[in-house]
Parts: C-alpha cells; structure tokens; sequence
C-alpha cells in the first residue's frame, strides 16, 4: 500500500514556515550557513536559503549555503562499502563561528545526523548547529532531535517514507509505503 502524505504545495508551505522558523529562532539571518545532506537535503537547503532571502534581503542564499558529504563518516560503510563519495561546498567564509543549519529530507534514526556532526567538526567550528527535516518519522536510535521539521509522520518500522523532489525526480511528493526493506538496506 503507497499513499502521498504531502503534496508540491504541502511541500512549498513546509518550507516556507521552516525559513521563518529559523529567522525567529536566529533573531534574523546573521551568521547563518544553511547546508543540504546529499541527496535531497541539498536541493531542500537551496530552496530554504532562497525562501530566506525572500524575506531578508540581505541574505545571500547563494554565498551562505552548500552541501555537506557525510559518505565517510557513516557507521555503515562495512555493510556496503562501496559508495561514490560526494562534494562538500561550504561559504567562502567557512562555518568557523556561524549557526549551521543542517537540512535533510527524511529524519530517522539519527545516523545520518550523527554522521553530519561528526563532518562539521572537521570543517570548522560553528558557533551552533541546529537541524531541519522536511519529515521526521520517529523511530530515533540516537539521541538526537530536529530543530524544525515540516511534517511528524509516525510510521511503523515496516514502512518506508519516500521524499520526491523536483530537481531530482521531476515532481514533489513526500510518499508513504507499507512494504518493509530488505536485509542490509537502509530504511528512509
């Protein structure tokens, strides 16, 4: 059984009250970095910096984000070794001293981010690292947790949350799946 959970504009308005959400956490954009976690946290990050210039035009969306490769810092790369690492592009500036906003489609067990910490420390050091998930869907095995997050989506272990983006898929829909993965494979 697969349903969509949200829609483009389901998806659209997530963001646009993530951005605010950071601005008034943040007491505006100053210092602020806004980088994706490759695939789809990427093309999440570049729409939330732009919807953040929208609203503060002295924010350069373009200059304060980039993306953040977390290939070699995850804990499974015994399992499946063989992964085409990425890139990582941060501000010319760097992150020394900046608040990182680190942007993920999907939020589960907390790996990922774990792994995206563990990158950060290597680049710089932020003056604070806060987290924003288009959708968090439970099931934590680290004590981590999102800053902002789009949609809660309890979900059973069996299912799988698939997040479509335009950039990458040609459509933008967050679905739902009833089928369990196979042993070995990461759930999402």
């Amino acid at each position: 059984m697969t349903g969509t959970v949200l829609g483009a504009p389901d998806i659209a308005r997530a963001l646009t009250r993530i951005a605010h959400e950071i601005l008034e956490r943040n007491e505006g954009h100053e210092s602020l970095v806004i980088l994706g976690i490759p695939t789809r946290g990427v093309p999440l990050a570049q729409r939330l910096a732009a919807r953040i210039a929208e609203v503060e035009p002295g924010f350069d969306a373009k200059a304060n984000s980039g993306s953040l490769d977390i290939t070699m810092y995850r804990d499974d790369l015994h399992r499946q070794p063989v992964r085409a690492i990425g890139d990582t592009t941060l501000p010319s500036a760097g992150i020394d001293g900046a608040t990182v906003v680190l942007v993920d489609d999907v939020f589960h067990t907390g790996r990922t981010i774990r792994a995206a910490l563990d990158a950060i420390k290597d680049l710089g050091r932020p003056k604070a690292v806060q987290l924003a998930v288009l959708v968090d869907r439970g099931h934590r095995e680290l004590p981590i947790r999102a800053d902002f997050v789009g949609k809660n989506l309890p979900t059973a272990k069996t299912e799988r949350v698939d997040v479509h983006l335009e950039e990458i898929d040609g459509v933008d829909e967050v679905l739902i799946s009833g089928k369990g993965t196979k042993a070995g494979e990461e759930q999402r």
